[in-house]
This record gives C-alpha cells, structure tokens and sequence, in this order.
C-alpha cells in the first residue's frame, strides 16, 4: 500500500473456537475457510484455545473490499484487540500465510509467534484466474444439488481433489446453491492475492518462527529462503518430506509433529507445558 492510502477499514470475522490454553489462531489459504484446520485444532485444544478464523470474503466472514493483505491484517489485528488475545500465534496457510506475515511485519505487539505454511513473502505468477471464472460462469439457478455443480465443473477443473476442495464454498440456501466465497471480489483482487505488500519492504519481525514447506511443493523454493531469512530472522525452515502444498490435509500427523515440536522448543507449547 502507498504510503499516503488510508487504512483499509477492518470487519470483524467469524471464528470458531475450540479448546482452552494460549491463543492460536489458524489462517486458511484461497478459496477455504476455517474448518480446514479443524482436525489439526482438535488435536492441540488440549493445550490451546484454537480459533478457526474466516478471513474476509471467505467462509462466514464479512464480504468487502479491498482484498488484500493489508485489509486482512486489519481485520486480524481488531479481531486480536477485541477478544483481547494477548500472546496470540498465528498459523497461516497459503494466503493465510501471507495474512499473518503482513500482521507480523506491520508491528503487532499482541503477536508470540509465527507458523507460517507452504508459502513465501513474494509475488507469485499462478493461473488461478481460470479457474475463477469457470466458478463465476456457473449460473447456479441451473443446478439443485453439489453432484450436478461437480459435473458441470468437470471439464475446466479435471482434478477430483482441487474440485472438491473448491464446492465446500457451495451452499443450500432457501432461494437455492450459493458460493459461501465473494468470487467477484477475490477475482478483482486477484493481483493483490498472489503478491505481497511492497510496503513491507525493509521491515522485520525477530520473533519466533516456523515456515512449513512441502517437498513437492513449488511455492517456497531454495530462492525464496534469503528473502525469508532477511524479513524472519528468527524463523527457522523445515521441509516436510512427500508433501505438496496442503501438509495439512496431505500429512497430518507428520504435521502435527512438526507444529508440537516448534511449539514446544519455543516455548509457546500451550497450557500442558512441562
């Protein structure tokens, strides 16, 4: 954001929380919503009090504009300010990720640490536009149920997993199926999505961090790590073997380890600490 923009006016978001203990928050990535994370919450609200947020335009949340990460760091921070949630860590995933590094290099002094999930603090070049615009091209009128959206949706996104993943944004209504998602809004700010804030050039936070990245994955690449370094020096790196771009869903226990872990080591782990 230019110097001189304004502050992009908060919402206030919707979460779910779930468990007792220390502040976790879990940002999920494009086009998903909290719940992604639930199974990974349910396994620390033993020690956390986890909250699966919804970021704007997404899930639950408020829909609005502009989309970007300065925007979603503002609905980040007045969420922290009204729950009063001091000591907070933020996990965010992808988007989320990006969401939570904003928030971190603007300054938050309500912030603990940082986890960050198969993503980097660069632009990306990334086809998702297509696949937007075969969700709007969609007149849901047509359809009645999620098996008659799956087939339509077919041919521009041949991939069962990607497609599945896309209609959980589906939803029954009594006027008829909806997308839960602003696809307007996300499309216009595509942009902004895939890059990063320029302001935040220079800046650095020094506290506690953990970037997860997938081995298979192409979203955080040996290039990507001096830049991290240079914004995150407290951050460490660690690859998760056989994994793409959603550890989460593709290996959740080894994901799990691996947030105990850096939890643990960092002292952050939560209300059953030793």
């Amino acid at each position: 954001m230019p110097p001189n923009s304004p502050t992009p006016r908060p919402v206030a978001l919707t979460f779910e929380r779930l468990g007792t203990g220390p502040p976790l928050l879990f940002l999920h990535g494009f086009l998903g919503s909290g719940r992604n994370w639930r199974g990974i919450a349910r396994a620390l609200a033993d020690r956390f009090t986890c909250h699966l947020v919804d970021l704007r335009n997404h899930g639950a949340s408020p829909w609005a504009e502009p989309t970007g990460y300065e925007a979603m760091a503002a609905d980040l921070r007045l969420l922290l300010e009204t729950q009063r949630l001091d000591g907070a860590i933020l996990l965010g995933h992808s988007m989320g990720g990006k969401a939570a590094m904003t928030l971190a290099l603007e300054g938050c002094p309500r912030l603990r640490a940082l986890i960050v999930v198969d993503i980097a603090p660069v632009a990306y070049v990334r086809e998702l536009a297509p696949m937007l615009d075969a969700l709007l091209a969609l007149d849901l009128a047509r359809y009645r149920s999620r098996g008659e959206v799956d087939a339509a949706l077919r041919a521009a996104v041949p991939e069962d997993s990607l497609r599945g993943f896309l209609l959980q944004n589906l939803e029954a209504t009594g006027e008829g199926l909806r997308w839960r998602c602003n696809l307007p809004a996300l499309r216009r700010g595509l942009p902004a999505i895939t890059g990063f804030p320029e302001a935040l050039e220079g800046r650095r936070w020094e506290g506690p961090g953990l970037f997860l990245r997938g081995e298979r994955s192409s979203y955080v690449e040996d290039r990507h790590v001096p830049r991290i370094r240079r914004l995150f020096p407290g951050a460490r790196i660690v690859t998760l073997p056989d994994a793409g771009h959603w550890p989460q869903v593709e290996k959740p226990a080894e994901t799990l380890r691996v947030l105990e872990a850096f939890l643990s080591e960092t002292g952050t782990g939560g209300s059953n600490d030793k």
